[in-house]
Order: C-alpha cells, then structure tokens, then sequence
C-alpha cells in the first residue's frame, strides 16, 4: 500500500480521526502534523486532546485549554485540551434532581446505582465529551489519545455505557412506584421523571457516536509506533482489540527511524538500523494491507507551528531513503 496518509486527506467523508499508540512514540507530532495536513483540505479541523499529559501546548508553543483555539498561524486549525473524566460530576448533576446531597435518599441510591455499574462514571464522563463535541461545527475532528490502555478504554465506552444507561432506564419502568413511595415516605419531591429523561437523553448520544465509531466511512483510527519490539508487540493487540470493536484501522506510522548517510562508520547509527530494519520487515509481512508511514529521527525537536507544518509534509510525500530502506 501507498506508504503515506494521502487515503485520509482524500477520504472526504471521514468526522472522527484518532491517532494511538504505546506511550513516547510521538504521537502528538503526529495528530499535530495530519491536523495540518488536513487543514489544507477540509474547511475546518478541531484537534482535541484527551491524554491526561497534555502536550499540543507544548507541541504548537502555545496555551491550550477546554475550549477551542485558534491554532496560530492557521484560520481553520483548532486545538483543545479536555479531560475524558471530567464530566462525570457534571453528568451526575444533571441526571441527579437531588444536586448531590448525600444526606438525599435519592442522591445515596443514585450514588449505590453507580456503584452497582463498574465504568458507568468514566462511561458518563466520555458521554458529557461526546455532547459537547458533537454540538461544535468542524469538518473533521482529530484526537490526540492517552497511551494504549486509556485509549482502547475510551473507545470501548459507547458500547459499556449503552448498556449501563440501558440497565438504568430499565430501572425507571421497574421502581418508578418505589421512588414514588419513598418520596411520600421523607416528605420530598424526588423528580426520577427528570433523572431518568436525562438517562435516555445520554443514551441516545452515546447510541448515535457508537454507530458513527464504527462507521468506517466517518471513522478511522492512525496506529502510531516505533521500530522495536514492545511498540510492535502493542501495536498489534491495539489493531486487534480496534478490529473487536468495529473500528476501523489502515494506516501505521513509524516514527523516530534512524537513516545512516552511506559510508557512515557510527556502530550504535549501524546497530540500531539494522535493528530497526528486522522489526520492519516484520511490519511489512503483518501489515501488507496498511499504509505504513515512516518517519525519520530528526536531530532537533519538532516543536511550534512552522516545524510541525515542515515536518508534516513527511506523512503525504514520503521521503526517498524511507521508500529504500533496505538499500
């Protein structure tokens, strides 16, 4: 396959693009350098990081937060860093009429509720992301993931909190006349008309990026690594595990390789190569389907905008001695 992500500029109907992998194989530099890219193409590209360890700041030299920025130097590139986890509370509050109170019966049994559910406060914190994203006007939406553990556990959220707000709503047609009975019981209005909306309201989000997830014509997800064995052997159970989710995945990029200049005598440059070489020639049995991009270890660091446009080119115009490795 073409050893470039030109199939990603050129698949036009693509809204969620995620770029992953094991943790310090340049991940950043990549979201960072396809949203570029990308930008070039769609009329407009939002860049979201939802690795705890923000790095877009660091990688573009410029502050980040919860909202979108206008990335500088750039009239359609945004960047954002969220936390996953940080609607949990605000989804708690929304579905909780009780505000929180854990003095509240209908506080402590929606608290027991959750309890009872394991993943259901990430699960409610992914679907708070999703709303909010899903209301923004982009063309494309490019995620800079955690390492590959968080990563697939984020993926995997539509389908558990399906399930989880479908058991919840079940609990509204099962004990609606016991919150009634409570209610009258303390002397409250304990409102699980508003709680349980709020529950179906969620799911039908969650339902609706479940289905776009694994939709490849709107889904794709970029496997980034580097040339050694624990990158490879991780990479292999991401592509896997993505394939048992439904989610698309075509294209790895190898970053940090080393490109000896003929004639070289450096023994460590030499040993490394043919290292790196070995583990290569494996990529190209396992991955004959792919596009599998390579990326060279640059003597300087890719950082701010005018070096990550530079570097950017590499993932659409191949450079020449990666296309010859094995010369």
């Amino acid at each position: 396959m073409d050893p470039s992500l030109e199939n990603i500029l050129d698949q036009q109907s693509l809204k969620w693009i995620f770029v992953g992998g094991k943790g310090g194989v340049g991940k950043t530099t990549t979201s960072c350098s396809l949203a570029i890219q990308l930008a070039a193409v769609r009329e407009s590209v939002l860049l979201i990081s939802t690795d705890p360890a923000h790095n877009l700041s660091d990688a573009f030299s410029q502050k980040f937060g919860k909202d979108p920025t206008l990335v500088s130097g750039f009239t359609n590139l945004y960047a954002m860093e969220i936390d996953p986890n940080a609607g949990v509370e605000e989804a708690k509050s929304e579905m909780n009429p009780s505000g929180g109170d854990e003095d509240n019966p209908m506080s402590a049994l929606f608290s027991d509720m959750s309890m009872a559910l394991p993943g259901i406060d990430e699960a409610m914190g992914f679907a708070q992301v999703m709303k909010l994203i899903q209301s923004m006007e982009y063309s494309v939406i490019v995620f800079d993931t955690a390492p590959t553990g968080h990563t697939l556990r984020f993926l995997s959220f539509p389908a558990i909190m399906e399930k989880a707000l479908s058991k919840l709503g079940q609990l509204g047609g099962r004990f609606g006349g016991m919150f009634q009975q409570v209610s009258a019981l303390f002397g409250m209005n304990m409102d699980q008309e508003t709680m349980f909306s709020k529950i179906s309201e969620l799911t039908a989000v969650v339902k609706e990026v479940n289905r776009q997830f694994q939709n490849p014509n709107l889904t794709t997800f970029v496997c980034v690594c580097i040339s050694e064995f624990l990158s490879l052997y991780e990479t292999e159970r991401m592509i896997q595990e993505l394939t048992s989710y439904n989610i698309d995945t075509h294209n790895i990029v190898v970053n940090q390789l080393l490109f000896p200049k003929k004639g070289s005598d450096c023994e460590q440059c030499l040993a490394r190569r043919r290292m790196q070489k070995k583990y290569l020639d494996e990529m190209a049995e396992l991955y004959e389907d792919f596009h599998v991009v390579k990326l060279p270890l640059l003597p300087q660091e890719v950082r701010g905008a005018e070096a990550l446009k530079r570097f950017s080119v590499n993932l659409v115009e191949p450079i020449k001695v990666a296309n010859n490795y094995d010369s």
